[in-house]
């Protein structure tokens, strides 16, 4: 951390809080790859490029696979814009190139063009409930997100449907201003089993790096979905 040679003081405070107390907090912890996943998606919502940077080496060297960080870059497109997604992609590739990972991975699609539409509307169904089966026909922006959003990403392998829907949550939490979303996404978490106590760990051990505002609205909007 060349921080600890420019400035020591901002360093030993935030490298005892962020790898010490909100690492080790009782009833708040994490396994080791999900709590990489959680911080790395939650740096891409708020955009902290520099800190993505410099987290991804560690993160694949506890627990987290190459194809589990390239599925979560992907899945970013859809809930930050490729605008905001692609210098962490790029990023993504340089990092992996630096430590001789081969390029192309190993595809992780499982539709077609001819059927993401309905297997997105499936994925739907099962993260929010059956009443989404049809939901794809209320206008062309939700046909998209039936096909787009989850019909080409949240039907790929590589991470499960509680992953998918944990990074989402963790995109939405850091970017801020989709409180809508934020709590229909926490609920969708709920009911795939990522419970009120494991959205609250998730949203712990992100706060050192998306601040104390952005956690709280986080927290606030859990809340909303467990009642």
């Amino acid at each position: 951390m060349e921080l600890r040679k420019t400035d020591p003081e901002f360093a030993e405070r935030f490298q005892h809080f962020a790898f010490d107390e909100v690492v080790n907090e009782e009833n708040q912890q994490l396994d080791v790859p999900t709590r990489y996943l959680a911080i790395l998606s939650a740096l891409m919502g708020c955009g902290g490029l520099d800190a993505y940077r410099g987290l991804l080496p560690t993160a694949l060297e506890n627990g987290m696979t190459p194809v589990m960080v390239k599925e979560m870059v992907y899945q970013a497109a859809d809930y930050l814009g490729y605008g905001r997604m692609l210098p962490f992609l790029n990023v993504t590739n340089e990092v992996f190139a630096d430590r001789n990972i081969s390029l192309p991975l190993p595809g992780q699609a499982t539709t077609t063009m001819d059927d993401r539409l309905e297997k997105g509307a499936e994925a739907q169904a099962e993260i929010f409930g059956e009443q989404m089966k049809d939901a794809w026909k209320n206008g062309h922006i939700n046909r998209w997100l039936a096909a787009n959003c989850f019909g080409d990403f949240y039907t790929r392998t590589g991470l499960d449907l509680k992953q998918r829907e944990m990074i989402t949550f963790c995109f939405l939490m850091a970017q801020g201003g989709c409180e809508p979303q934020l709590i229909a996404h926490a609920k969708g978490n709920m009911n795939l089993g990522n419970d009120k106590e494991f959205l609250i760990s998730v949203v712990s051990q992100c706060l050192p790096y998306i601040g104390y505002p952005r956690s709280l609205n986080a927290i606030n909007g859990i809340q909303k979905a467990a009642e």
